[in-house]
């Protein structure tokens, strides 16, 4: 007997689970992580694009074979996702300042996976499931999700522009970040992007819409307490009242 959609939005919630705690003990090896040992990499802009413009693909290709018509606060949530994933896939990578720098293949191909069923949850989503009349604009779950997914967006993109400014143009070392939320967590990008998508769950009031938001804790809080655990290893003068992710809890 085939599954439903939403017995199948339900299994890939309990691999994000599974998944969140393995990344708890296997910190994914990109970045300050980075290790050879997982076998050929890419250019770090390329990997970048590539796993963050393959989510656009299906999400509008699916909505687009559905030959549906979106109502108006569908075709707001899905542009407000759009522009997410063109910042992450055409802006974010060309403002790095890593030269040099590669990933494994193997973390490319995985977030491509992670965002090609994502994409397809949320694009049947709104192809096939939500009825979002125009009265959506004016619901308290809307008007809340949108609160969050854009103070989420604006705390992500703060804290990437100070850890991007912390490194000189060919500069490819690290040092400890300060002053804002940094003085709370180590990691207000991460804590930023939970936030956001934590929104779009609400927003969308949906099974796929909280997967994704499932999924996006379950991968950034291991990396924000590996990198947490990172710098207090690295750094002896580092603030001991930081926490990794969550102010005063994480």
């Amino acid at each position: 007997m085939p599954l439903t959609f939403e017995q199948l939005v339900w299994l890939w919630i309990g691999v994000g689970a599974i998944a969140g705690m393995v990344l708890i003990w296997v910190p994914a090896p990109y970045g300050r992580h980075a290790s050879p040992k997982w076998g050929p990499t890419v250019d770090n802009r390329l990997g970048w694009f590539v796993m963050e413009i393959v989510v656009l693909v299906v999400f509008w290709g699916i909505i687009h074979r559905s030959g549906r018509a979106l109502s108006a606060p569908a075709l707001v949530m899905a542009l407000l996702f759009t522009f997410h994933y063109l910042n992450r896939a055409v802006v974010f990578p060309f403002r790095l300042r890593t030269p040099g720098k590669r990933m494994p293949l193997v973390i490319m191909l995985s977030a491509v996976a992670f965002n090609v069923v994502n994409g397809s949850l949320l694009g049947w989503q709104f192809a096939q499931r939500g009825i979002y009349p125009p009265s959506w604009f004016t619901d308290p779950r809307f008007l809340l999700g949108l609160l969050l997914f854009a103070g989420g967006m604006a705390i992500n993109w703060w804290a990437d522009r100070k850890l991007i400014a912390l490194r000189k143009p060919g500069e490819t070392g690290y040092t400890i970040p300060r002053g804002g939320l940094f003085e709370l967590v180590s990691c207000p990008n991460h804590l930023g992007e939970i936030v956001e998508w934590s929104g779009y769950a609400v927003m969308t009031w949906s099974l796929p819409g909280f997967a994704f938001a499932f999924w996006t804790a379950a991968n950034l809080v291991p990396r924000a307490v590996s990198h947490h655990r990172w710098y207090r290893g690295t750094f002896p003068d580092y603030p001991p009242g930081r926490k990794a992710v969550i102010p005063r809890l994480l």
